[in-house]
């Protein structure tokens, strides 16, 4: 079961871009909760605490029980801006999950056993396509990270969504395939095949020429 993690909030009596500029300069984040066919609830949360928490990793991917005096709200981060030049929080959007809840997410994608890959032994680059996939994911049940094994993995090879094994009841969000990542041969090896090729044409063709009589 995925843990779920502690955020301490007070609630905000005004909304509005006037109040959220009153709370930042008091050293506090606005955020709204919403969701779960209920109103929105404005919050405000610790500067440095909700700070670290993002930076921290997985927060879009994490449940939090959030404590606004006294009264917990079991959340999910939907969305989050940062400042565009100092990178802090300026605002936290958190969604409402229910006991029970399948969420859409887009979970990180890692690549393990490049070393038991003949395509990258041979030189091939790992092209990754998509660093997140967007699965389905039971709420208590969140995946840190979809591995794909690259075990076996030959130049020109391309890995889809559909090959990799997801965990119990995590599905795909996506229509369609995902293509995640390709190997991509190196560019000596790409220069070389293409010689080759313009040999055996060159070849192809004389053979086919009729020889001149004399």
């Amino acid at each position: 079961m995925t843990a779920i993690k502690e955020l301490k909030a007070t609630a905000r009596a005004k909304v509005g871009k006037g109040a959220a500029r009153a709370e930042r300069r008091a050293g506090r984040v606005p955020a709204v909760i919403y969701g779960d066919g209920k109103a929105p609830l404005g919050i405000s949360l610790d500067y440095t605490e909700i700070t670290r928490t993002i930076y921290a990793g997985h927060f879009l991917t994490t449940l939090f029980n959030v404590d606004v005096e006294g009264e917990k709200h079991r959340v999910i981060p939907r969305d989050y801006q940062l400042d565009p030049i100092k990178d802090l929080p300026l605002h936290v959007d958190f969604l409402r999950v229910a006991i029970g809840a399948t969420l859409e997410v887009d979970v990180p994608v890692h690549f393990v056993n490049a070393e038991a890959s003949p395509g990258i032994k041979r030189g091939g680059t790992l092209n990754i396509v998509s660093h997140t996939v967007a699965l389905n994911v039971p709420a208590d049940a969140i995946p840190d990270a979809i591995n794909v094994d690259l075990t076996g993995r030959e130049i020109g090879d391309s890995v889809h969504l559909s090959s990799v094994a997801l965990p119990a009841g995590v599905t795909s969000a996506i229509h369609g395939d995902d293509t995640l990542a390709t190997i991509v041969a190196p560019s000596g090896l790409k220069e070389a095949e293409a010689d080759e090729a313009a040999a055996a044409a060159a070849a192809a063709a004389s053979a086919a020429t009729p020889a001149k009589k004399s």
